[in-house]
């Protein structure tokens, strides 16, 4: 879709109506405006990672995070199986119950 504003100092640049339905923003959705060689892209803001914890909790994470990868480095994590038979084992009994299921016809 292609639609011709005119640009003055004088009113404020507006995005058609039609353009922002097709671009589906919705109204009171926050838009950020990015302008790089003679184009401005408009894209909805996403939300950031930082505003989704408190600084508490965010620490408390990254100690645990910190915790673990402590872990993994000294050697000491294990998975649920002690051997690799033992996997392979409870691929194969899986497998078995999704070929169980009946089929519906």
């Amino acid at each position: 879709m292609t639609v011709a504003v005119r640009n003055n100092s004088r009113a404020p640049l507006v995005v058609p109506a039609a353009v922002r339905r097709q671009a589906r923003f919705k109204s009171g959705q926050e838009l950020e405006f990015r302008a790089s060689g003679g184009v401005i892209t408009i894209v909805p803001k996403l939300p950031s990672a930082d505003d989704e914890y408190t600084p508490e909790q965010r620490k408390a994470i990254d100690a645990r995070l910190a915790e673990g990868l402590a872990d993994i480095k000294a050697g000491r994590i294990r998975g649920p199986f002690s051997t690799h038979q033992e996997f392979i084992a409870s691929l194969r009994k899986e497998a078995r119950k999704l070929n169980r299921k009946p089929v519906k016809r």
